[in-house]
């Protein structure tokens, strides 16, 4: 089997700073101990395709303790179920909701009245599947909260290692979690007095699919097959099947251990050395994976970007550098793979696990702003595979181009919904990902590859919009990136006529870098866009929305974008700064995201107000909670929230390298590797 090699990346050149920042020491500063068991924070290991996630055992021991808040999962980027389909129906039967757009009409999946059945089993297939629960017994027994003491965890972000020690009814336990870098493996080493008098043993257990947080049902045996397909004497290899989906499994351990199938989805591995490498795949494991590399760790954070705030007397100082920290381990673990992350990474399920389009950008455009271009990059090719079903889309929809989904998964096609289906702001982001990629290290195969990807994207935007008068507008139908507005009512939203109008000219770019002479029809619509609508001097949501500020202040800000986010050429500095005031002043903050935060504080860096900028990233909310372990809180069943974590890191580079955006007075800031490669 061919294997992928993760974070290949050569150490950045660094800045002019004498002496130059000791990274490990940075890094160590922010290692995450634990003492006790915290079921807000339990810790991943991972490498962007692969994620095991363990509580204060360094294993899945305690999953009750963690249910309500964050299950203990292990993910794959491929792992996915879907149930049956109920009988008699298929998704062609799905009947689409009819919305007037200029004199046609067009469908959209967007109501579930007399289909409520068809609709909800598009929206929750397929599913993320929770690929195994590996856990500690005593004496054959899980594992009680109780057992514990003396509790002494940290994850050394330097090394990727999960060290984990606690005493176990009076007797210790020492036990260090790995994850291979390159293959879907977790590494496991337990050394115990327990193991060597056979008290103590290794249970895995395997589930269901569910539609839960959880992503497992552990209460349908029935339904799934764990099949021995094979053993030797240090290894066991297993055929899991759950409906029309498969996958396998292979359990390597030491030679003083057994492993035994006592009952149906359930794998025990007893004797007196516990250590093992249980590997995932979708297709049967040939041979035992390596010793993950002692390199790998090391490598990434001497390769990239950094920024020290040592030495900075502001009291927010210390816990801003823990945040960026944390969250370029967490979207090296979480938002690095082959496909766009769902909002809770490979943690645990949001949204059936699906993943959200419109955020991609969010979670992995820092990756070339801090030198970490290859990390975005894997995933650009998902869009190519799937340009079959965006040309579909669109052409069904009576349109040019390719209309690329909202909330999906790997097979492309957009989740029925009220509003998702109404988004367009996910459409530009291919162009600005590969922008993003290209303006870091300009490469003509690139420019090969996936120019075709972004002319059909760029078709649609310009089919997309209707000229009325000479002016092209936005919708009606659309609901804008605040997606608080009903989409019969909403046109020319401020962010989006904005970056229309910078994706439509970076196209125009890229066919010149290809030697094509620029598109007319795309000039004359991104020249021809609708002028940002203002009202009293501020920018609105919507051309259609005088109530931005009273009855619409909740959710994202998101007219703050078309200068934070976007170049802003169209935009006023000053109507942008009475609106940034006002957003500071009166918005609902409680109602907003996690990645709200950073983007404002982009504008108020950009609008060279770095104080504000600092202030929006610590304003007041529920969505601005920063977990132990680097999580960004959301609501109990959005535990974690990494667009949240890559828009920090994309509003802290632009602020540190390009904008000034720190404040002068109680502030020392230093960096190295960064790209600023925004507006």
């Amino acid at each position: 089997m061919k294997r992928r090699t993760f974070l290949a990346l050569a150490p950045s050149a660094a800045m002019a700073y004498q002496p130059p920042i000791d990274r490990s020491r940075l890094v160590a500063r922010h290692a995450v101990r634990m003492g006790a068991i915290d079921a807000d924070s339990p810790l991943s290991v991972g490498n962007g395709e692969f994620a095991f996630t363990a509580d204060v055992t360094g294993l899945q021991s305690l999953p009750a303790v963690y249910e309500s808040t964050v299950p203990l999962c292990t993910q794959a980027q491929w792992g996915w179920h879907s149930f049956p389909i109920p009988d008699g129906l298929s998704s062609s039967q799905l009947r689409l909701e009819l919305f007037e757009t200029y004199g046609r009409q067009v469908g959209y999946a967007t109501n579930s009245r007399g289909q409520e059945v068809l609709f909800n089993w598009l929206r929750e297939n397929p599913h993320r599947l929770n690929l195994a629960r590996i856990e500690f017994r005593l004496d054959g027994n899980p594992l009680r909260r109780d057992d514990l003491r003396n509790i002494d965890q940290r994850l050394d972000l330097w090394t990727g290692t999960l060290d984990s020690r606690f005493d176990l009814q009076g007797t210790q336990v020492a036990v260090r979690t790995r994850c291979h870098e390159s293959r879907d493996c977790v590494v496991v080493e337990v050394k115990s007095p327990l193991a060597e008098s056979g008290r103590l043993s290794v249970a895995f257990k395997f589930p269901y699919g569910s539609t839960g947080m959880s992503a497992s049902d552990w209460n349908s045996g029935s339904k799934h097959e764990t099949r021995i397909a094979s053993r030797g004497g240090r290894s066991m290899s297993l055929r899991r099947r759950l409906d029309a989906d498969e996958y396998h499994v292979r359990i390597d351990f030491g030679t003083g251990a057994t492993a035994e199938q006592p009952e149906k989805h359930l794998i025990v591995l007893k004797g007196s050395d516990l250590g093992f490498r249980c590997e995932f795949s979708r297709t049967p494991i040939a041979g035992p994976a390596s010793d993950p590399s002692v390199k790998f760790w090391p490598a990434f954070w001497s390769g990239g970007g950094v920024i020290d705030l040592a030495g900075s007397t502001d009291r927010r100082a210390e816990e801003l550098e823990r945040r960026i920290v944390l969250s370029q381990y967490l979207t090296a673990i979480q938002c690095a793979g082959s496909l766009p992350p769902q909002e809770t990474g490979l943690t645990c399920n949001s949204w059936f696990g699906k993943y959200h389009l419109e955020m991609h950008w969010w979670h992995a455009a820092h990756f070339p702003m801090w030198g970490r271009t290859p990390l975005l990059e894997r995933s650009l090719p998902w869009y190519e595979s799937i340009l079959p079903v965006a040309r579909e889309k669109a052409r069904r929809q009576g349109y040019k181009g390719a209309r690329w989904p909202k909330m999906t998964s790997p097979d492309g096609h957009d989740s029925p919904s009220n509003i998702g289906e109404l988004l367009i702001w996910q459409q530009p982001h291919p162009i600005s990902l590969l922008e993003l990629c290209q303006r870091s290290d300009s490469s003509a195969a690139r420019l090969r590859r996936y120019g075709q990807l972004v002319f059909e994207t760029a078709e649609w935007m310009a089919d997309f919009a209707v000229e009325r008068d000479g002016v092209f507008f936005l919708g009606p139908p659309v609901i804008p990136a605040q997606e608080n507005h009903p989409p019969r009512e909403t046109w020319n939203p401020t962010y989006e006529l904005e970056y229309w109008r910078e994706s439509l000219e970076l196209a125009q770019t890229w066919r010149g870098a290809l030697k094509m002479p620029r598109d007319p029809w795309w000039d004359a619509v991104r020249t021809r866009l609708a002028p940002l609508p203002v009202k009293d001097g501020v920018y609105l949501a919507h051309a259609n929305c005088p109530q931005t500020f009273t009855e619409r202040n909740r959710d994202h800000p998101s007219m703050l974008m078309a200068y934070g986010v976007c170049k802003g050429e169209r935009v006023d500095r000053e109507t942008m700064r009475r609106t940034l005031d006002r957003v500071m002043r009166e918005w609902r903050w409680e109602d907003t995201w996690g990645w709200d935060f950073p983007m404002v504080a982009m504008t108020a860096a950009k609008l060279g107000q770095p104080e504000t900028a600092i202030d929006a990233l610590f304003v007041s909310s529920p969505k601005n909670t920063w977990r132990a372990n680097g999580h960004n809180y959301q609501r109990p069943n959005l535990p974690l929230y990494l667009p949240g974590n890559g828009a920090l890191l994309i509003a802290t580079a632009m602020m540190a390298a390009a904008w000034d955006g720190f404040p002068k007075k109680d502030w020392q800031v230093r960096h190295e590797g960064l790209r600023p490669l925004l507006a």
